[in-house]
């Protein structure tokens, strides 16, 4: 009669103690199934890199950093400016110098007006810029009423600085590339995304899954707990066994209200960060399926090299230290500006007769300033920018090891958490099914409630295992696809348009 009875009791409803957490639905989640949305990891990262506040900063500044740039190209193409004061009314008293020498302050009543137009074209190669204007300037003196105006109706120049810096040769090496480094900046921007939705995709997959196993466990202890009722009836179990089934149970029902507690939060942060507003539920699907990719470490580094901003900025900031070494030298010494014009002026009462017959205008001017005694500080602003240079020569190099050996160390990561994926997952097979022979040999009275516990929290740990086992291989793959800019599955660059 009570092997009949036992034979029985193994036969009640236990919730499966090992399961991926789509494919289980407890009995308090069941009644949600046609509300929950599913989602993938991939669908969390598209998500994120869409509406999520960093993907629209990262689109701002790749915007801002277009037009910087577009600003820095206008400097090489030609200018037309057109400038003037209409009208430029005065009514004053004047100090008037008289011939005797002696002054009277005398009104004044006048009008000057002025429109220029002028065009320039700097020359790169040089630093100097070509210029030409034209101007027209009209005298209204009320006091006498007579009108004269002023003209230059046609001018072209050429400015040259001598043994200056040239701004323009080093922004024609400098500029492009802090432009390709943006463009790549904002791929990594994008990718970052991508690493930090997993994260927090892997945040509130834990969360689901502790949910799923406070639940689970809560359910069987229900179980166990009226198994072992029925067991203190027959007297096959002490009073201490129903004791520790029952603070079990007590235990399992606190577990489970810190693990809505935890989930909520987890999915209130995922909710927020991919820009979605799903308040019916939310049920992450454990990603299984791995990519099949080879990765090795000689590859990851001679992409990043070829697609990171940092492998840019390697050689820009060696190219501004030696820019600022070329500042630092061009104020030094003799700094000298030639300047030459050539073109046609008039005055007349009309402006026809402005343009009728001008005079030749002409102007070949060299400035000059020589530092006498400046107690040292030109050489030792050169002397600074010489050790900046070294300086940044080291650091760049030091910064290329650390890169070299960041990426050498996370393609070593990713290898091992693959292995790991497939250690956690057996394990946590083992473990399910080491529970399930705990609790029939418990049941039949061949095992300890102590053991039946070890055997629980056992269980428990291991699927968790497999959890964070997931979430270090697909951080290490997601990390990869940002060091190195690569798609390994499809095998190009990462690019965004």
């Amino acid at each position: 009669m009570t092997r009949c009875l036992l034979s029985l009791l193994l036969l009640l409803p236990i919730a499966p103690a090992s399961a991926s957490a789509e494919s289980v639905a407890t009995p308090a989640l069941a009644g949600r199934a046609g509300d929950t949305l599913k989602l993938t990891l991939q669908q969390v990262v598209a998500l994120a890199k869409k509406n999520s506040i960093d993907s629209r900063q990262a689109a701002t500044i790749k915007k801002t950093k277009y037009w910087q740039y577009r600003t820095y190209r206008s400097n090489y193409q030609p200018q037309l400016s057109l400038t003037g004061d209409i009208p430029s009314y005065t009514k004053t008293f004047n100090p008037i110098t008289q011939p005797n020498g002696t002054i009277l302050y005398q009104q004044q009543h006048y009008d000057q007006s002025t429109l220029i137009m002028n065009f320039s074209q700097s020359i790169a190669a040089t630093g100097g810029s070509i210029y030409g204007t034209t101007q027209m300037q009209r005298y209204d003196n009320f006091d006498a009423n007579n009108v004269l105006y002023n003209g230059v109706p046609y001018a072209i120049g050429y400015a040259q600085p001598l043994f200056q810096y040239n701004q323009l040769k080093w922004d024609r090496r400098i500029q492009p590339l802090k432009y390709q480094e943006s463009k790549q900046a904002y791929i990594e921007a994008q990718e970052k995304i991508a690493l930090t939705a997993e994260g927090y995709f892997f945040d509130l997959l834990l969360a689901q899954v502790n949910l799923h196993i406070a639940q689970t466990n809560l359910y069987n202890t229900g179980k166990l707990l009226e198994v072992a009722n029925i067991k203190y009836t027959l007297g096959k179990v002490t009073r201490n066994e129903i004791l520790e089934l029952e603070l079990e149970q007590l235990n399992a029902q606190k577990a489970e209200g810190l693990a809505k507690r935890d989930m909520d939060n987890a999915t209130l942060t995922l909710n927020s960060y991919i820009g979605m507003d799903w308040e019916k539920g939310l049920h992450l699907i454990t990603p299984e399926d791995m990519p099949e990719v080879d990765i090795s470490a000689d590859r990851i580094l001679s992409e990043a090299y070829a697609n990171r901003s940092d492998a840019i900025a390697f050689v820009r900031r060696v190219i501004e230290a030696k820019r600022d070494l070329a500042l630092a030298k061009g104020q030094n010494g003799l700094i000298a500006t030639l300047t030459a014009n050539l073109g046609y002026s008039n005055s007349a009462q009309t402006i026809p007769e402005v343009y009728h017959n001008p005079q030749d205008q002409e102007l070949l001017q060299l400035q000059l300033s020589i530092p006498i005694l400046d107690w040292g500080r030109s050489k030792a602003r050169a002397r600074t920018a010489e050790a900046n240079e070294e300086l940044v020569e080291y650091t760049v190099d030091q910064d290329k090891l650390a890169f070299r050996q960041q990426i050498f160390t996370q393609v070593s990561l990713f290898n091992v958490m693959k292995e790991q994926v497939a250690l956690t997952s057996r394990a946590d097979s083992i473990a399910g099914a080491k529970y399930e022979i705990a609790r029939k040999r418990y049941m039949l009275g061949d095992l300890s409630i102590n053991d039946l516990s070890y055997s629980f929290q056992e269980n428990d740990q291991a699927q968790r295992d497999y959890i964070g086992a997931l979430r270090d291989f697909w951080g290490a793959y997601y990390n990869l696809r940002y060091l190195s800019l690569y798609d390994f599955e499809t095998n190009q660059k990462i690019n965004y348009q």
